[in-house]
């Protein structure tokens, strides 16, 4: 629709086509016509049409009325219906002049789809029978409803493409307000009117009032049912089931999935007294309305500027109740009248906040009532004007003047409300008048009056019900699609690099070939002299014809020059394998060497020969790749161990082995990208993360690992990219949604940090339920159990070189921190459950969002956000410096080499949670790296002798049983080492076991411990040793030798490549 149309507007059509089941006084036909209306203008009667009882009647009534400018009217029909009333003609009895008539029943047809872009619509509505009509008495004894035919159309529509994509709808339902004061009766009658009200914009310029003003007084007793339908903003109608919208009903909601201020333990147990004992006002009612694109940005504007939205709530006595001196009151008006005093004037304050979260449209939730004071209202809306106020002061301004209609008083009931309250007040002018006004004036010029009676709202701990929703949302989200294909565009797809062969592996290779080359041009000359050498279901030859044919091929051959040929083929293939393969490029002086290399030579011909003939001949002979020695879980073990030891170039050999293994496993280059993360070389990690990515653009570590240093990479929008695709990937992931909310935190942007922190609180307490790890809600802060610490010592290495640091960690994003964390261990996957969630209620975490994330960030060295979210740990309400919290520290501290303020964390965690085997682990590691190997020792034996085992045991037996081998106790050192290889076997622990036994003078078993460490590693020189003393002691002097040149080889390559590293 054009905005700048004239008053006359686009006409909306409203025909009604046919009735029903229609029933008039008498079961038998009447003469019935159809009034429409709408805003409470009459549009038009229909004819009086004679209809057979209990059929159909064609009222073929076409009726229209002007949509004019997009402002009121747009609004007026997104929450006003049009009311068809059905209207029975009695027959006139003797001596009447005039026509009786009986209202059959009403209907209401919504206008909302016109608002959606629709030129037309049809529908079938329910004829609502009036009190006491023949209809109504059916539909008791199980009748068929009575029923219109109605169709509604436009000739043009109202939006263009453009209004309708920027416009919104916006649908505010005030529900019930319960435990309200004590000193309402509603045994007194309908003596007084509950409104409610708040004030939205629906332009750029232009704001409007909403008040529900028909709230009916109940008493306690039962609960609300559910779901009930809702009502129309429009007051009283002739049939009472006509005020119900249809299709639209309160549903009811878990506690902790609202909004709200009523959520925590205690609320849910005061609400459910609350709402099934004590008294409550019900409005039960829907007011919608067409917001455009300039209101649209206003809303979203004043919500970012002050997220709280007052809606007003009192209490005014109805018409006739104040209207004796009205007459003298209003004539005497004085100032004090500025100063208008609403009674039981109240107000809730409605976080709209949530609104702005993407792709949020609706909230919902329990609100208290607070007396209702200016300076309240200033400090925490912004706002210095009172709705009810202004409302009270302009009360022509809720309505125009309409011809009278059947609607009744539903136009006038806001009107009347404000009237009848301003007829109370004029007569309390009167009083003033006679003695009391300066008194009052003195109080009123002094300071603000207390607010007694809205004071009864937070005595009764009064809270009303509110649910606001919108059409679209006003932050849209970013749909997963779009989210992949970023990722994508940022992480673009590659061909996997063909492996090529080496320059040895090739000259095999080649000689491989020209020998099936050869061996089918021999075959092919032996066919054309003999035919088909092998004929299925032929004789095999004897071995005189076989010889025969033999030398009949190579006489042909020899004759033929082929056998010259083939040798001259084959010399190239042969010389290059004696150069690449041998690596022989000079010629030979000794005649021995020269034998001894030609039948080195001759045997690998030979046998490469025979491969390659086998791979000819052989139909489908599958190539049987050998079984790899160690396997993927082995190597990553291994790696872990290096860097436990500060042995980074053997970590990194052992990752380079798990990815010769399988490259297209996203968690090979996920470990990868995590050792760099701990050598502080990011660009390195970063390409690895992503081509975990580029392998499996589902998996959520790499998307945050990715997301982590784009953020420290200044990369900002590429970031919330990867942490948005995380979470939509999986949503029940804690650690996503806290790093996107601390993503955003740091942005500055909190109402969106604040929606990620709640989303994964409410993610947190479903998975706690289900694992079962919850405390009685108790507990202080700082009290003791242990909690579930993570794999915090699965990295105990001594803090390697890392940018500069300052600050402390109380500072958000002040230093930097690092710990290990497995890849499957971040989140988990569940479900949420209402009875999990019911349960959750009456129980407290056992660790927090912060918890969580920063034992993934640690694990995964991503230093600056652990510190931000540890940092967040202290501000959380359920966090603080607790033992958790602690330990964290303890270990940040210890891994960049602040072995003082780790050991007070530690000893703080300690005391807080003494039986703690994860403490204990990691004060033995403090100790063992500042050469304190006494308390390192006590440390760890406390820790192995704990009924429940630390969360990584393998560190303390390595460490421990080196500590025993020092000190010479080599039986608890042997213990401990066979405890180890039972556990996690590797090279170092059956390296420390054979070194007891060897030392004890066991030397079978020492040889065979080393044996075993010697599989799992063959490049340990101390193994090659250990082996050669071992073969000494036992006599075997050329195994000792040999051992020896390996030790000393191993050792000396070892050297020369730390030498060029």
């Amino acid at each position: 629709m054009d905005p700048h149309r004239g008053a006359a507007g686009v006409p909306v059509h409203v025909t009604v086509l046919r009735g029903n089941n229609l029933r008039g006084v008498k079961d038998e036909p009447f003469l019935s016509f159809v009034r429409a209306e709408f805003d409470g203008l009459v549009l038009g009667d229909s004819q009086k049409l004679d209809m057979p009882a209990r059929e159909s009647v064609n009222y073929s009534f076409t009726c229209s009325f002007q949509c004019s400018a997009p402002g009121c009217a747009l609004h007026d029909l997104a929450h006003r219906p049009v009311l068809l009333t059905v209207t029975e003609v009695l027959p006139k009895e003797k001596k009447q002049k005039e026509e009786k008539t009986s209202v059959v029943g009403q209907a209401v047809v919504d206008l909302l789809p016109l608002l959606r872009g629709q030129w037309s619509f049809s529908s079938t509505v329910v004829l609502h029978p009036a009190p006491g009509s023949p209809s109504e008495i059916a539909l008791q004894d199980g009748g068929i409803k009575p029923t219109l035919e109605v169709t509604v159309s436009v000739p043009e529509p109202l939006l263009s493409d453009s209004q309708l994509s920027e416009s919104n709808l916006l649908a505010v339902t005030v529900e019930t307000a319960y435990s309200v004061p004590d000193v309402w009766n509603p045994a007194l009658g309908p003596s007084c009117s509950y409104v409610a009200a708040l004030q939205v914009p629906l332009t750029a310029e232009k704001e409007q009032i909403l008040l529900f003003s028909n709230g009916v007084l109940k008493t306690g007793g039962e609960r609300e049912p559910v779901p009930r339908p809702k009502k129309w903003p429009i007051g009283p109608l002739l049939a009472p089931e006509a005020q119900f919208i249809p299709g639209v009903c309160i549903e009811g909601e878990l506690t902790d999935l609202e909004d709200g201020d009523l959520t925590s333990t205690e609320d849910q147990e005061f609400r459910a007294e609350a709402e099934c004992n004590r008294k409550r006002v019900s409005w039960d009612t829907e007011h919608r309305c067409f917001v455009d694109a300039g209101g649209a940005a206003c809303l979203t504007r004043r919500i970012a500027e002050c997220r709280l939205w007052p809606v007003e709530v009192m209490r005014s006595p109805q018409a006739g109740a104040a209207k004796v001196v009205v007459g003298k009151a209003s004539k005497e008006k004085t100032q004090a009248e500025d100063e208008i005093q609403l009674p039981f004037h109240g107000v809730a304050y409605v976080d709209l906040a949530p609104l702005l979260y993407p792709g949020v449209k609706c909230i919902r939730g329990a609100y208290e009532l607070h007396p209702f004071y200016d300076s309240d209202l200033l400090l925490k809306t912004k706002r210095n004007t009172s709705v009810l106020r202004e409302s009270m002061k302009a009360p022509a301004a809720q309505g125009r003047p309409r011809p009278p209609s059947s609607v009744g008083s539903c136009k006038a009931a806001p009107s009347k409300v404000f009237e009848t309250l301003k007829a109370s007040r004029d007569s309390k002018d009167v009083a003033r008048k006679t003695g009391k006004l300066d008194q009052c004036e003195s109080v009123t010029d002094a300071e603000p009056q207390v607010n007694a009676e809205g004071q009864m709202y937070a005595d009764s701990r009064s809270y009303i019900v509110i649910e606001i929703a919108l059409e679209k949302p006003l932050v849209p989200k970013r749909p997963p699609e779009e989210l992949a294909k970023r990722v994508m565009e940022m992480i673009p797809t590659r061909p996997p690099l063909p492996q090529r062969p080496a320059g040895a592996e090739r000259a095999v290779q080649d000689y491989q070939a020209q020998v099936a080359s050869v061996a089918a041009q021999v075959l092919e000359q032996y066919q054309q002299m003999f035919g088909d050498a092998f004929v299925p279901g032929a004789k095999p030859l004897d071995p005189a014809t076989e010889e025969q044919r033999k030398r009949q091929l190579l006489g042909e051959l020899n004759c033929s020059g082929k056998y010259f040929a083939f040798k001259e083929q084959m010399k190239y293939s042969v010389v290059r394998i004696v150069r690449e393969k041998m690596l022989r490029t000079e010629a030979f002086t000794d005649p021995e060497q020269l034998q001894a290399f030609l039948s080195q030579l001759y045997v690998f011909l030979v046998d490469e020969m025979h491969v390659a003939l086998n791979k000819t001949l052989s139909a489908d002979a599958p190539e049987v790749q050998p079984e790899p020695l160690l396997d993927c879980s082995q190597l990553r073990h291994f790696a872990k161990e290096a860097l436990l030891n500060e042995e980074y170039q053997l970590a990194a050999q052992y990752y380079q082995e798990q990815l010769a293994q399988d490259r297209r496993n996203p968690s090979h280059w996920f470990d990868y990208g995590v050792f760099y993360m701990l050598t502080a070389d990011y660009l390195k990690a970063e390409e690895c993360f992503q081509l975990a990515v580029f392998i499996q653009q589902v998996n959520v570590p790499s998307l945050l690992m990715c997301g982590i240093l784009s953020e420290m990479s200044g990369r900002y929008e590429d970031a919330e990219t990867f942490f948005e695709r995380a979470t939509c990937i999986e949503p029940s992931c804690i650690v996503a949604w806290t790093l996107l909310g601390l993503f955003y935190l740091a942005q500055e942007n909190f109402i969106r940090a604040e929606m990620a922190f709640a989303e994964a609180t409410k993610q947190l307490r479903t998975a706690v339920v289900c694992r079962g790890e919850i405390v009685p809600d108790t507990r202080t802060p700082t009290e003791g159990g242990r909690q579930e610490e993570g794999k915090f010592s699965q990295s105990l290495a001594k803090p390697v070189d890392k940018p500069a640091v300052d600050g402390d960690t109380e500072e958000p994003g002040a230093q930097r921190s690092q710990v290990i964390k497995t890849e499957e261990d971040y989140s988990v996957n569940t479900d949420p459950k209402p009875d999990a969630l019911q349960q959750n209620q009456s129980t407290r975490l056992s660790t927090t969002i912060y918890i969580e994330t920063v034992r993934f960030l640690l694990q995964n060295y991503a230093l600056q956000m652990a510190q931000r979210a540890l940092a967040q740990q202290l501000l959380c309400p359920d966090g603080g410096p607790s033992s958790s919290y602690h330990l964290a520290l303890a270990h940040v501290k210890l891994l960049q080499g602040q072995y003082s303020s780790a050991e007070a964390s530690l000893q703080e965690s300690l005391s807080d949670s003494f039986q703690n085997p994860d403490a204990w682990a990691l004060y033995g590691h403090l100790k063992h790296l500042t050469k304190d190997y006494n308390q390192a020792q006590k440390c760890y034996e406390r820790t192995l002798d704990f009924v429940t085992d630390a969360s990584d045991t393998h560190p303390v037996y390595l460490r421990l049983g080196s500590i025993y081998l020092q000190s010479r106790e080599f039986e608890k050192a042997k213990s401990t080492y066979l405890r180890a290889c039972r556990s996690a076997p590797s090279c170092l622990t059956w390296l420390g076991l054979g070194i007891a036994c060897y030392r004890l003078g066991e030397l079978t078993e020492a040889e065979d411990a080393l044996s075993e460490a010697n599989t799992l590693n063959n490049r340990n020189p101390k193994v090659w040793g250990y082996l050669s003393l071992v073969c000494l002691q036992t006599g075997r002097k050329l195994e000792a030798e040999q051992s020896y040149k390996y030790a000393v080889k191993v050792s000396a390559l070892q050297s020369l490549s730390t030498s060029r590293l």
